[in-house]
């Protein structure tokens, strides 16, 4: 394992919450991702499917997780199902979890192997009323993805239990995971800490004739070398005019003298991630305009950042922080108060140079599941990441750090990471 495992507490926690919230009498299933191909015997490598994880900290592929918080019978309560360890898997793969090492990581006592699943369930099945099933509910979900593990979980349990009332974990999971607990944040502020080293070698490395790439493999050195998982996202570096493809991730151009790099980039940590976006010129040092663009940018993100507070909803937020970008647009002569007047308010002149969302709540996933109709609250975990994009000019601009909300103010888990110009400059001058 390449980082250290949560205390068993959390997931201790997180079930007792999750079952609570949970109809009577019910049992919840919740099943681990596939593994995920490519050509011949290669795979991608595997990914938990988070939900699993928060109820149980198994980071393990064909694991299936029961809760029976109303069972009868004491022992059938919690019940985690693993992949058994034969002679084959042992040469070809390694060993897997133990019953005692999973009992460990995930505080459940009853452990067992995934092949008495069926036989297992069907022992207790017929003493519940209904089941809450996992599936992968979030908004911007691939409409046409394959079809995983969970829904074949779906069908063959309603096949197999045809007449009971089947509900949705994830309308569960989506509440309790939005609001974070001390450990979790200390696995955001992990990842975080990691990517701030990441970006700091980047700086000490960019210069004119680089290729993209080359940065992104920079990233990936530090990230791995301090015991992430995987990045959190493919990363994103785009030199010149490519910061204004909002999700360019070729990362196959030459860096030239003169441009400007937008790099958004994040690290995945014991499952959780940061998120985090930074801009810096390739030659060291900001031209009059790139600075200009620049303060606008990184005004809109102390301002805006402050905005976020707990009792605020989103949707008030994302209008505010909109209200703060027209105006910085004014200021750089992109836009004029005439304009702005006579525009159509469907339409805001605005959105031509910026044109997305600032705030999204961050976690085990990048955009971390959760309703945006729910006001914030103490302990949710979000970005800010406001920006401007000019492509007439050849310059993208976008700054992002991630938040902790409390009661008291907002703790910027990325504050170590250069963002001032002049921080900037001077680091990338070797001083």
């Amino acid at each position: 394992m390449k980082y250290q495992a949560l205390p068993n507490r959390l997931y201790i926690k997180n079930r007792n919450n999750f079952g609570a919230a949970m109809s009577s009498n019910a049992i919840a299933l919740l099943c681990s991702n596939d593994v995920q191909y490519t050509n011949a015997d290669d795979s991608m490598g595997f990914a938990q499917n988070n939900d699993l994880f928060y109820l149980s900290g198994i980071d393990q592929e064909e694991s299936t997780l029961l809760l029976y918080p109303d069972a009868s019978k004491q022992e059938n309560k919690e019940i985690l199902f693993i992949k058994k360890t034969d002679d084959h898997i042992k040469v070809w793969e390694g060993e897997k979890l133990t019953k005692t090492e999973a009992s460990t990581i995930s505080g459940i006592k009853r452990i067992e192997w995934t092949e008495d699943f069926e036989k297992i369930l069907q022992s207790v099945a017929f003493e519940a009323d209904a089941f809450f099933l996992g599936h992968n509910e979030h908004l911007k979900r691939a409409t046409r993805e394959l079809e995983t593990q969970q829904d074949r979980l779906i069908k063959w349990c309603r096949k197999q239990y045809p007449l009971h009332v089947y509900d949705r974990a994830a309308k569960l999971t989506r509440g309790l995971r939005q609001v974070k607990s001390e450990e979790e944040v200390q696995m955001i502020q992990q990842a975080a800490d990691i990517s701030i080293k990441g970006f700091e070698r980047v700086l000490k490395k960019v210069k004119p004739g680089i290729k993209e790439y080359e940065l992104e493999a920079e990233l990936t050195y530090v990230f791995f070398k301090n015991g992430a998982i995987r990045h959190a996202f493919k990363p994103i570096v785009a030199s010149g005019k490519n910061a204004c493809a909002l999700h360019y991730n070729d990362n196959d151009d030459l860096c030239q003298d003169g441009d400007m790099i937008l790099m958004d980039f994040g690290v995945c940590y014991a499952n959780y991630n940061s998120d985090t976006t930074r801009c810096f010129p390739v030659n060291g040092k900001f031209s009059a305009r790139q600075k200009e663009v620049y303060r606008a940018v990184l005004n809109c993100l102390k301002k805006g950042s402050a905005l976020l507070k707990p009792g605020v909803v989103s949707e008030k937020y994302e209008a505010d922080m909109a209200a703060l970008v027209e105006k910085e647009l004014i200021g750089l002569g992109l836009l004029t108060s005439a304009d702005i007047a006579k525009q159509d308010p469907d339409q805001p002149l605005y959105k031509k140079y910026f044109m997305h969302g600032t705030a999204h709540h961050i976690g085990l996933d990048v955009h971390d599941v959760g309703l945006y109709s729910r006001p914030f609250e103490a302990g949710m975990v979000l970005t800010c990441e406001p920006g401007i994009y000019i492509p007439e000019e050849g310059i993208g601009c976008r700054l992002e750090n991630d938040y902790l909300l409390t009661s008291g103010g907002n703790i910027n888990l990325t504050a170590n990471m250069p963002i001032e110009i002049e921080d900037i400059e001077r680091l990338m001058a070797g001083a």
